[in-house]
């Protein structure tokens, strides 16, 4: 079976006082019905630009799509109109956006914002979408469903918007859900129901998941498979159990060891040594080098290939596979 979603040599850049930054440059990803695709890096690798650019919310200008193929169920999403976009959005392909606290309007209730969503993509009924919001918002695991879809966000607690949000998403069945940190800024407790419900919903519906976090606890909890990007390119992608027993790249490496661990020995955080560049450096080799303690001249010389070195493992490491006992090369 093909994939649902597949994102070929995805390039976004934005303009800037006459420069076009790389936000995106080449980004290669899939995910395949029923299965939940982590994508990890730290701030700034490209994670939501590439998410938004699926969801066809790049603001063009100052963003533009420089090149590459979005392919969502046989179709090329940078090839559809405008009209034919929003049909798909919010409909067939659903998105959690970052911070709830901000993403619902203030001056409409939660049922209202919900049943937008449903009158955008039909013609629900307002008896049937207040009905349809209260069954969303009860399947979402909000607390006094028939109460709660009067409420406007400001009288939510983080988690129960956070709940709104999925409930939004979910309102038209869609068949893939985008979900941009869904976790940022709720206490643990909450992350843990918050990504539970996620899981519970996928195997009632089967619908597929995209997850932008930066948060590789929670990828280990809910992923299948993971793509690592950094500064605006995959640099490794693999089945997630493979990925955690066997990291290749040097900064997939490099964010595993600097997880907090309970221990002992452990006397300070391990951290990767330097900072992500800006998007408008011209680095000519690979772009981990200035940061990876592995790096040789030819790594800063010569942008090293996506290799595939194990099933369904590939990574993008001149010394892939890497044995860290060996002494740097």
């Amino acid at each position: 079976m093909s994939p649902l979603l597949t994102v070929t040599d995805l390039q976004v850049g934005f303009q800037d006082r006459g420069r076009v930054m790389r936000a995106v440059d080449g980004v290669s990803l899939s995910v395949d019905r029923g299965r939940t695709l982590g994508v990890v890096g730290e701030s700034g690798c490209g994670k939501s630009v590439t998410s938004l650019a699926v969801m066809g919310l790049v603001p063009q200008p100052p963003g533009v799509i420089r090149g590459g193929k979005i392919t969502f169920d046989g179709q090329n999403l940078l090839a559809l109109s405008p009209r034919e976009m929003r049909a798909l959005r919010g409909g067939r392909i659903g998105m959690i956006f970052q911070e709830p606290m901000t993403s619902l309007n203030p001056v409409y209730t939660c049922g209202e914002q919900i049943a937008e969503t449903m009158r955008a993509h039909g013609t629900t009924r307002p008896d049937a979408a207040r009905k349809r919001a209260i069954e969303l918002l009860d399947l979402v695991g909000l607390p006094s469903p028939a109460k709660r879809v009067d409420d406007y966000p400001h009288q939510l607690s983080g988690g129960q918007r956070q709940r709104v949000m999925i409930a939004i998403a979910l309102a038209n069945d869609p068949d893939l859900l985008i979900a941009d940190e869904p976790t940022t800024a709720l206490d643990v407790t909450i992350q843990a129901q918050i990504l539970q419900l996620m899981k519970d919903l996928q195997n009632r519906t089967g619908m597929a998941i995209m997850l932008v976090t930066h948060d590789l606890g929670v990828v280990a909890e809910t992923c299948d498979d993971v793509v690592v990007m950094y500064a605006g390119l995959v640099v490794e992608r693999a089945p997630t159990d493979r990925l955690y027993a066997d990291p290749q790249h040097p900064y997939t490496i490099g964010l595993m060891a600097a997880v907090p661990r309970i221990s002992d020995k452990a006397d300070r955080l391990e951290t990767i040594d330097g900072t992500l560049p800006p998007p408008w450096a011209q680095i000519p080799g690979c772009r981990f080098a200035p940061r990876c303690p592995l790096a040789s001249d030819k790594c800063r010389s010569t942008p090293p290939p996506m290799r595939e070195i194990g099933p369904g493992h590939e990574v993008a490491c001149w010394y892939a596979p890497i044995d860290e006992r060996s002494p740097a090369p």
